[in-house]
Order: structure tokens, then C-alpha cells, then sequence
């Protein structure tokens, strides 16, 4: 099924490009709540994204050799591929829900708190959301592989998350 306001924003919502502004600000705001442990918090991000990206495209997607759904000739008539080029890589797990979810997770660790937790939440949740359901919109991935993608990105993110504030702590003298 076809819908012009999602053919415009879908591929605009899974391009890389299009995130560029909220990393940044994202960044900004990290080193002015974090201020010296931010190398510490940018860098379980990076560490974050490096995993979930390793894992999802060059450890699942080669075992798993899923082909994705706008190069299945089985079931090309039905996929809305027009949108944006499909690519000749496989499609479980979707590496976009992987990474956003990781990163979404990781992010509501670092900045949630008691008064904005559900605002927090809501809005990086949304994000990865929106850009998962791009992929599938697209017809890059099926439903299935950005599920699962998400359901492992939110183990990485938790993982990191974790981690990250164990060191933090740590590091302060604290334990959790």
C-alpha cells in the first residue's frame, strides 16, 4: 500500500545524513551535563554502535543469509521498493534497528532521570522506532528482521549502559 507522506519522510527517516544534527546536539548536551566523564560516556556510545553494528552485519547477516524482500522474487510484486536502492546485503537482522535501538537504550540510561524519564523514553523509543518501521516501509527488511534487531540493540544499549555507569561509579569511588 502506498501513501505519498510516507513515501517522502520514510526514506528520509532511515538516511544516516538525516540524524546528523541530533547526534551533535546529543554530544553537546553530554559534555555539558557530564563535562569531564563525558569521554567516558562518548565513548561507551561509540563502543555502543561498533557492537551493535559488528554483531548485527558481520556476525548475524552472513550466518543467517536472510535475502531481503525487495530482492526475493518471490514476493517482489508486493514490496514497495521503488523508494531507495535495496542493496545486495542480506536482511536479518536489520543493522538500522540494531544500531538506533543500542544507541536509544544507552541514551535513556544517560539522561533519564525521575522528572523527564517518560519524555526521555518516549522520544529516543520513537526515534529508533520511526526509523525501523522505515526500513520495512521501504522494503529493505521484513517486520521480523527489525524486531529482532531492536530486541538485540536493547540488550547491547542496556549492556552498555550498564557498563557505563559501573565505570563512572567505579571510577568516582563509588559502587552501585
Amino acid at each position: 500500500m502506498k501513501n505519498e507522506f510516507f513515501d517522502i519522510i520514510m526514506p528520509i527517516a532511515r538516511d544516516k545524513y538525516t540524524w546528523i544534527p541530533l547526534y551533535a546536539l546529543l554530544t553537546f548536551l553530554i559534555i555539558r551535563k557530564h563535562k569531564m566523564k563525558a569521554v567516558y560516556v562518548l565513548g561507551f556510545a561509540v563502543l555502543t554502535l561498533v557492537i551493535a553494528d559488528q554483531l548485527s552485519a558481520h556476525v548475524i547477516k552472513p550466518l543467517v543469509q536472510r535475502t531481503r524482500p525487495c530482492n526475493d522474487v518471490s514476493i517482489i510484486q508486493y514490496v514497495h521498493n521503488e523508494l531507495v536502492d535495496c542493496g545486495s546485503g542480506y536482511s536479518f537482522v536489520s543493522s538500522h534497528a540494531t544500531n538506533h535501538f543500542a544507541l536509544a537504550i544507552y541514551f535513556i540510561l544517560v539522561f533519564a532521570k525521575p522528572s523527564n524519564r517518560f519524555y526521555v523514553v518516549l522520544g529516543f523509543v520513537l526515534w529508533a522506532g520511526v526509523i525501523s518501521f522505515a526500513q520495512v516501509y521501504v522494503g529493505v527488511h521484513y517486520p521480523f528482521d527489525v524486531i529482532v534487531g531492536g530486541l538485540l540493540g536493547m540488550l547491547i544499549g542496556y549492556g552498555a549502559g550498564w557498563a557505563n555507569r559501573y565505570t563512572l561509579c567505579y571510577r568516582a569511588g563509588k559502587l552501585l
